[in-house]
């Protein structure tokens, strides 16, 4: 074989080298890149999949009708987790987030004199429509859900379960304020039942009541190791969040 001349070899290194640092960088991109976003807590102002538009809740000072009785979770409401990647070679993290609208349930709302009580209630969340809703540049983050799903066992442990216990609603509910106030609940995820303290917001809409509510946890507390995706460490930190919308 011939050999190539020199003035010929440095050109074809030259170009040799641009190609690799080319791919290098767009390698970067693809994984490491500052180009990654996570929608912010699901709130009141959050968009649902199929619900209206929100309407505004009750003016302050309005006593709302109804609102005691047996609410259903109504098609609308959203749950999902929040945690927190780390990218190899990266000092910033990454919230990853998904969410799905499979949730069902009831809530159960008690009056005694002025007095409220979230007397009970039931919330269940099919995880098998659990998608991500962040966004990572460059990377299909939907790869990222079959991981999940196999680290919780969707195919034997198909849904995640909390049941509220007894509460009382602080004042303020009732007349078109939104209150803050926690929740303690037993959450069943991956066959594993925990207790876990929800911190709800609860405000009424017309005489119908909207929730919001997080709970922090462990995912390794429910028997389920962080999913490995080889480029990134998921910590263990899970944040659980939800917005319910009610009907009768």
């Amino acid at each position: 074989m011939a050999a190539v001349p020199r003035r010929l070899l440095i050109p074809i290194l030259a170009g040799v080298a641009l190609v690799v640092l080319a791919g290098g960088a767009a390698g970067y991109v693809y994984f490491f890149s500052g180009l990654r976003t996570s929608p912010p807590a699901l709130s009141f102002a959050s968009p649902s999949p199929s619900a209206p538009a929100a309407a505004s809740p009750s003016p302050a000072g309005t006593t709302t009708s109804g609102f005691a009785g047996v609410w259903q979770v109504a098609s609308g409401s959203l749950a999902g987790y929040r945690v927190r990647e780390q990218f190899v070679g990266q000092a910033s993290t990454h919230d990853a987030v998904a969410r799905t609208s499979s949730v069902t349930g009831q809530l159960t709302i008690t009056q005694s004199g002025s007095s409220f009580h979230l007397s009970g209630g039931t919330v269940t969340v099919q995880l098998s429509g659990l998608a991500s809703v962040d966004s990572v540049a460059g990377y299909n983050v939907t790869n990222r859900d079959r991981i999940v799903q196999q680290s919780l066992g969707v195919n034997q442990f198909p849904s995640a379960v909390l049941k509220l216990q007894p509460v009382a609603i602080p004042n303020g509910a009732d007349s078109g304020q939104t209150v803050t106030f926690p929740v303690t609940g037993d959450l069943t995820i991956h066959g594993v039942t925990k207790t876990v303290t929800a911190t709800v917001q609860l405000r009424v809409v017309n005489g119908t009541p909207q929730l919001v509510a997080t709970i922090q946890t462990n995912m390794t507390d429910f028997g389920v190791q962080p999913p490995s995706i080889g480029f990134t460490t998921v910590q263990p930190a899970v944040t659980i969040e939800a917005q319910l919308s009610f009907s009768r």
